[in-house]
């Protein structure tokens, strides 16, 4: 067992077996005594580690006296996923950043980030390296058209668009009260309330040609309502009045989609013949559509008949592309 790997199984017997004696690290870590000796030196001197040895119990343990001890983590590589993730992606986007306002401010941010990302003696850049957070499929947006919009947002101010459906092209003109602004799958989209339609409606921020802000207060529109409105369906484009997906992807795929979050509310079954039974809600086709559509063959829509219609639709179309 290396010395990395001993530190990892160091931290966790203290946290899922306190006290630990010295005789089970000794047999759990495969060590001698002076080799464990100077690895818990290591860990208190160079990590901070509150490991203490209670004469009482005759084992170590975690100090009491530490208020944060239950949060203590060897750094770098023993981040959880999660915490890899956030770290990382704010180190690319810093990294990203032009100069601005935030110039000055930026520097020594970025410098605790990657100071957080050092593990024993491995730098952060050979953490960048070797642990990579790729961004696939962003849009491009106008800046000028972000800061307008956020402004409005949070000045609660109205906002004239022009905002080019994709549908077909077509540019519309729209009133909207901004309420959020959310960024899903490397793009940004705003919430708000559409005065023209009465009703919630998100829009893309890349597809927005022009924003200007106007003098009217914004329609505020109470966060109970907002979460019931576009979290209840499927994606960005939810909606309060949703339907149910049901979808039956083979033994093959089932391995991989088994372990996918379409949804909260998702309800995911794995079947006896290793195919996978996915129910989830959702409001608009068109995003649900695309997702379907890239795992080909390997699903099939059941219901509702609308989006199997759709989903068949979109292939049929596609096969014809290949009979030319």
């Amino acid at each position: 067992m290396e010395r990395t790997e001993r530190f990892y199984r160091i931290q966790q017997l203290l946290q899922n077996r306190r006290p630990v004696t010295r005789r089970q690290f000794l047999d759990e870590l495969e060590v001698s005594p002076a080799t464990f000796k100077r690895d818990l030196e290591y860990l208190r001197d160079r990590f901070q580690a509150p490991i203490i040895y209670d004469a009482d119990q005759e084992a170590y343990r975690f100090d009491d006296q530490v208020a944060d001890r239950a949060l203590w983590q060897l750094p770098g590589l023993w981040f959880s996923a999660d915490e890899l993730v956030a770290l990382l992606t704010m180190d690319r986007l810093l990294a990203d950043l032009g100069p601005g306002v935030l110039s000055e401010a930026i520097g020594p941010f970025r410098k605790r980030i990657r100071s957080l990302l050092a593990a024993g003696e491995l730098s952060a850049d050979e953490v960048t390296n070797r642990i990579r957070v790729l961004a696939m499929g962003a849009r491009a947006i106008e800046p000028a058209n972000f800061r307008t919009i956020s402004t409005a947002l949070l000045s609660r101010r109205r906002l004239k668009l022009r905002h080019a459906r994709r549908q077909d092209g077509d540019v519309l003109e729209r009133e909207i009260s901004p309420q959020r602004l959310v960024h899903y799958r490397d793009n940004w989209y705003v919430d708000a309330y559409c005065h023209k339609r009465q009703g919630l409606r998100t829009f893309a921020v890349d597809a927005i040609e022009q924003a200007t802000v106007l003098d009217k207060d914004a329609k505020d529109v109470s966060d109970e309502s907002l979460d019931r409105h576009f979290a209840s369906g499927y994606g960005i484009f939810a909606g309060s009045e949703t339907q149910e997906a049901v979808l039956l992807f083979n033994a093959t795929r089932a391995r991989w989609v088994s372990r996918e979050t379409w949804h909260p509310q998702q309800d995911g079954k794995l079947q006896l013949d290793g195919t996978y039974l996915l129910r989830l809600p959702f409001a608009r086709e068109p995003e649900l559509v695309m997702d379907i559509l890239k795992y080909g063959a390997d699903v099939e829509v059941l219901a509702p008949e609308s989006l199997r219609t759709a989903v068949a639709g979109q292939h049929e179309q596609a096969a014809r592309l290949y009979r030319k």
